[in-house]
């Protein structure tokens, strides 16, 4: 009898440790189990260096969406970062898109000024107005050699 309870209690932490395990897997990997609260953006760059699939995108400070992958558009010369806005967020068809630096070298985001003046984008618009990421070595370079004034 006392080698059944044993038995019941390791299997029913062992399924309690199962299901904490998951529960955290979807909570980092921010995966939704209960169907998609969010539409896609798409912002063309000149580049998207140090950019990756599950930076942030940020407005006004807050995160409210993350990078969803990278497309190339060959004709244009340009990549388009893809990005999931969660639907509460309205960003307008005036918007410009900047990839950023969280600090002097942490990691790059997407910061999006909503805009306010057009048309409210909707799933799979575009982001026409966008800026590209200033290459801080190039800027470093640029200061080291005296070039800051060239152009």
């Amino acid at each position: 009898m006392k080698k059944y309870s044993n038995e019941t209690i390791v299997g029913l932490f062992v399924v309690l440790g199962l299901a904490a395990i998951s529960f955290m897997a979807v909570r980092i990997g921010n995966i939704s189990i209960a169907g998609d609260n969010s539409y896609s953006l798409y912002a063309p760059f000149s580049t998207v260096s140090g950019l990756r699939v599950g930076n942030a995108v940020e407005m006004m400070g807050m995160e409210i969406g993350r990078v969803a992958g990278f497309k190339m558009d060959q004709e244009k010369q340009q990549a388009i970062a893809v990005m999931r806005i969660n639907k509460e967020i309205e960003v307008f068809d005036d918007a410009i898109a900047s990839i950023k630096t969280a600090g002097l070298i942490g990691d790059k985001f997407v910061e999006i000024d909503p805009g306010g003046g057009g048309e409210r984008l909707a799933d799979g618009d575009t982001i026409i107005e966008t800026e590209s990421p200033v290459d801080i070595m190039e800027l470093v370079s640029k200061y080291a050699f005296g070039d800051v004034g060239k152009e």
